[in-house]
């Protein structure tokens, strides 16, 4: 049986661990995993210790789990077909934006040393996912913003660098309201008693939860405009 079909569960955890670490900016600690990939605590730990046995993860005092290098290879190169994935998946396959995530789950596994190489060169060596993510391997994936829409000031305009891609539901939401990587959004109020912020986008108020807003990422655009 190929490899790639053998390791699904052990990759499934590395790669939660580095998009979690990587791409949130989390530590990652066994009840946050356990959450994310929507498995009991005890399933957590039966698995830890057979990366921790095979060298894929350390656990430190403070429980916090690290990939070991070995293993952040591994996470990379799942995380990195995952995305090539969801690149084929909307650029060729034209299957619908806030479908790309739970799609290209099916097919990352699927994806060989092979494969890959060509899958790159069909899609012209990207370096973003549709989600706005560095694709491990082909960008560079250090220069993540960990500011998010909820972090910024009101009368500041910002463009939107990636959005969280593991809920369907939340991805149809941003679908159906333009809230993209790439687009630009000034955010117009910030309630957080009420636990709602407003952003503009193309002319257009869009109110939003406050835990909603911490689900989308952005980069500086521009200076702001809010009166003194």
């Amino acid at each position: 049986m190929p490899k790639q079909v053998i390791n699904v569960a052990s990759d499934d955890y590395l790669s939660a661990i580095y998009r979690l670490h990587h791409d949130e900016g989390e530590n990652v600690i066994a009840v946050r995993l356990a959450d994310r990939l929507g498995v009991t605590p005890p399933s957590v730990a039966g698995m830890l210790k057979r990366l921790q046995r095979d060298n894929l993860v350390s656990i430190d005092r403070r429980k916090i789990i690290e990939l070991t290098p070995e293993g952040l290879r591994r996470a990379e190169e799942m995380v990195r077909r995952h995305r090539l994935a969801e690149c084929l998946l909307t650029r060729v396959l034209k299957v619908p934006w806030w479908r790309a995530y739970e799609e290209a789950h099916l097919l990352e596994h699927g994806i060989s040393d092979i494969t890959e190489p060509h899958l790159i060169e069909t899609l012209n060596n990207p370096l973003r996912s549709p989600f706005g993510y560095p694709i491990p391997g082909l960008a560079n994936a250090g220069d993540l913003s960990m500011t998010t829409l909820a972090d910024v000031p009101e009368g500041n305009t910002v463009e939107i660098e990636r959005v969280f891609e593991e809920d369907e539901l939340l991805l149809q939401f941003f679908d159906t309201e333009g809230i993209r990587p790439g687009a630009v959004a000034q955010l117009t109020s910030s309630e957080p008693y009420r636990g709602t912020v407003t952003i503009d986008i193309d002319a257009r108020e869009i109110l939003i939860g406050t835990q909603v807003a911490r689900r989308v990422w952005v980069c500086d655009y521009g200076v702001s405009t809010k009166k003194t």
